[in-house]
């Protein structure tokens, strides 16, 4: 193989046979509309957290899909409710915060 003097950061490579998509089967069941997302950014560009924490619900789907930890993504949020009214699919943003926030509460109880 040549080497063209660059590599893949470890932190960007994922395993689709070894992710745990569990947390997003559960919040489908909760929001099911979470799959209608088109990751148009919408969401993002109206996002008044975004700049400041890199918060963006585009992102926590995103990582959401891949298995990935979006604990701290949910800090960011200032549950304004923005995103949900530009959002062109309908998809009601602040539920799906909302509702993450409370399974990582569960799961610090338990």
């Amino acid at each position: 193989m040549t080497d063209f003097g660059f590599t893949r950061a470890k932190s960007s490579t994922v395993n689709l046979d070894e992710v745990d998509t569990s947390l997003y089967r559960r919040i489908l069941q909760v929001e099911p509309d979470v799959r209608r997302c088109m990751e148009c950014g919408s969401c993002s560009a109206v996002c008044t957290a975004a700049p400041l924490s890199g918060m963006s619900v585009r992102k926590v789907i995103h990582a959401l899909e891949r298995g990935v930890d979006i604990a701290p993504m949910l800090s960011g949020c200032m549950l304004c409710g923005k995103c949900t009214m530009v959002c062109p699919r309908g998809i009601n943003t602040r539920h799906l915060i909302l509702s993450l926030e409370r399974y990582y509460k569960k799961e610090e109880k338990a």
